[in-house]
């Protein structure tokens, strides 16, 4: 495959311009410019392929009306506890550069696709997070607010031994230009031994924004990275959550949420790979779509040849109310350790028209019926998200859109 080339004004001159404005460091813009020389060369992500179809089309997206890295415009909110640094990008560049270096690229590879690389290059926003050895950092909230026809934000999240972080992300769209929208979110997680993070991530962005977002954690010994994952919004969404378990005894719980409508498109994506010994994975998703709406679901979870007494489990359920709404699923285990315990489900279907029988005839008109049916469908899946104001936060968007 030949990659995507964006428009002439994405140039040296750009990125420059672009890291100079953050006050960066050579080293810096050197992996900015490396990504930037590296796009001719690259491939897009992979997309999810079922028997028959390739359901994703990342070459058709026409970058060159809606990429606009100099014109990015935003807002946002960056809170956090005071023991606790929640820092602006520009910012953590002055106060915390050796960080930035040890960390910056080191669980997701800059030149991993050409998506990754074109965001290493343009990003103009971020956030880092560092949260200190037996610190207990809860309430960090990020919220980004898109102004403009596209934005390129980065997220490093630190946590360092025996420390704890509960983060809630979210992204939507203020006053954006018209027509259409580029939103790329890298999100990298370094968790220290002992440690454990909680990242849940709410994304409601206009019904004309392309998105892609990668969010990888590298879990230590006995560090656990948990996520919580729920799309709304954008016209297309290629997302995927993934936890590399390099640490004995870490863990890892990643629970989705997807609600499409009119003709939103998500490709979604839950991955594992157990590195090494006694490590644990439970992955978990629920999605409906409504009207002309499609989703793909591939959930991976890769178990290595030294990954002895793994546990792993992953189960992914979508619900159609819709004739003209598609849907399919692609569950995977890749296993290389015979001391392993693992599952894996994975179910596409309607509303079961007994249930709707039964609520119908005891006077819950049709209307009624069904939303109080996908109501209960997401229940599992909130059950699981500890963080109560993002539980919350999902239950209040389902419910208006089912309005």
């Amino acid at each position: 495959m030949t990659a995507t080339q964006v428009h002439e004004t994405i140039s040296e001159d750009t990125v420059r311009e672009i890291s100079e404005s953050l006050g960066e460091p050579q080293w810096l813009l050197d992996v900015r410019l490396d990504a930037l020389d590296a796009l001719e060369d690259l491939e897009m992500p992979d997309v999810i392929r079922t028997p028959g179809r390739d359901w994703t089309n990342l070459h058709g997206l026409d970058y060159e009306s809606f990429v606009d890295p100099l014109n990015a415009a935003e807002d946002k909110d960056q809170v956090g506890p005071d023991e606790v640094d929640v820092l602006p990008f520009a910012d953590a560049v002055d106060e915390h550069e050796p960080l930035l270096k040890e960390h910056f690229g080191s669980v997701i590879d800059p030149q991993e696709n050409y998506l990754t690389a074109l965001s290493t290059a343009l990003f103009s926003t971020g956030t880092v997070v560092h949260v200190p050895e037996n610190v207990d950092a809860e309430d960090v909230t990020i919220r980004t607010t898109q102004n403009s026809q596209s934005l390129f934000n980065y997220t490093l999240v630190v946590t360092e031994q025996s420390s704890s972080a509960t983060i809630l992300e979210r992204q939507d769209t203020g006053e954006s230009a018209d027509g259409e929208q580029y939103y790329s979110g890298i999100v990298e997680v370094a968790a220290g031994e002992n440690s454990h993070v909680q990242y849940g991530s709410l994304q409601n962005l206009d019904e004309e924004t392309y998105n892609y977002t990668l969010k990888r954690g590298d879990a230590d010994d006995y560090a656990t990275v948990n996520w919580v994952e729920g799309n709304l919004g954008s016209r297309l969404t290629k997302s995927s959550v993934e936890t590399e378990l390099n640490g004995e005894g870490s863990e890892t719980k990643t629970v989705g949420a997807f609600f499409g409508h009119n003709d939103q498109h998500f490709d979604i994506a839950a991955r594992v790979w157990h590195k090494t010994a006694h490590t644990t994975a439970d992955l978990v998703t629920r999605g409906v779509l409504d009207d002309d709406a499609r989703s793909v679901y591939e959930g991976v979870q890769d178990v290595g040849r030294d990954a002895w007494d793994t546990n792993s489990y992953q189960r992914e359920n979508t619900l159609m109310l819709s004739d003209t709404s598609e849907a399919d699923a692609s569950p995977k285990l890749i296993i290389n350790n015979h001391d392993t315990e693992a599952s894996h489900s994975a179910t596409v279907g309607q509303i079961d028209e007994e249930d709707l029988f039964y609520m119908t005839s005891r006077g819950v008109d049709d209307r009624s019926a069904r939303n109080m049916l996908v109501e209960g469908f997401f229940v599992p899946v909130l059950e699981e998200v500890e963080v109560e104001e993002l539980r919350e936060d999902l239950e209040a968007n389902v419910a208006a859109r089912l309005r």
